[in-house]
């Protein structure tokens, strides 16, 4: 009987040696199992993740391409913006040129003759600076009232010339009032002389601004 008890004891201890065993392999097997699927997780992410960026990177250059495209476009446009210009058609109004031209001139004479100085205190000298710039303004005015003719039609020049008659004899006059204040003296010729000059002058300015066009 002492046999029997000590054979089943002893059978019961592989039993229960035998099921330990296969629970651990089973444990282990279901461990390995996570593992892998652990493992096929990770390795499925990461290929995702890596085809995510990768699609992300070639949107990035999609849209960078299309930038560079859209931004060489953009530069193209804004070239041709520059280079074709609409032209204004040239002008052909040339009113007021020769006015201009003569208004300038007056001012460079009226320079001209105002540098004029004597070379010494003599009156010889003085009455010489005096006919010389009489002289110039003068020849200007010779000058515009030929331009005049030229662009006045027969009527306008027919009053212009009876005006200017008249200021010839008005010139005089105004000149030899003046001078007889210094009668008999040496400063009487250049009194006489410097009205002249100084009506000729305005006279030059009221042609050109009232009738050269």
């Amino acid at each position: 009987m002492r046999n029997n008890g000590d054979s089943l004891k002893v059978l019961l201890t592989l039993v229960i040696v035998i099921l330990a065993a296969c629970g651990n392999s089973s444990e282990e097997s279901s461990a390995t199992l996570d593992n892998k699927s652990q493992n096929n997780n990770l390795t499925q992410n990461t290929n995702n993740d890596s085809t995510e960026n990768t699609a992300k990177t070639d949107n990035n250059d999609t849209d960078t391409i299309n930038k560079d495209n859209n931004d060489s476009k953009e530069n193209v446009d804004t070239s041709n913006n520059v280079i074709v210009k609409e032209e204004k058609p040239p002008t052909n109004n040339t009113e007021g040129s020769l006015q201009e031209e003569y208004l300038k001139k007056i001012n460079y004479t009226k320079k001209e003759a105002e540098e004029l100085v004597a070379t010494d205190s003599s009156t010889y000298a003085l009455k010489k600076v005096e006919n010389d710039r009489w002289d110039i303004w003068d020849e200007l005015l010779n000058e515009i009232y030929g331009v005049l003719k030229e662009q006045l039609s027969d009527k306008e020049m027919n009053q212009l010339r009876e005006e200017q008659r008249n200021w010839i004899k008005y010139r005089d006059d105004c000149a030899l009032e003046a001078s007889l204040k210094y009668k008999g003296g040496t400063q009487e010729h250049l009194e006489y002389v410097a009205v002249l000059t100084n009506l000729t002058e305005e006279r030059c300015y009221e042609l050109v601004s009232n009738y050269m066009k």
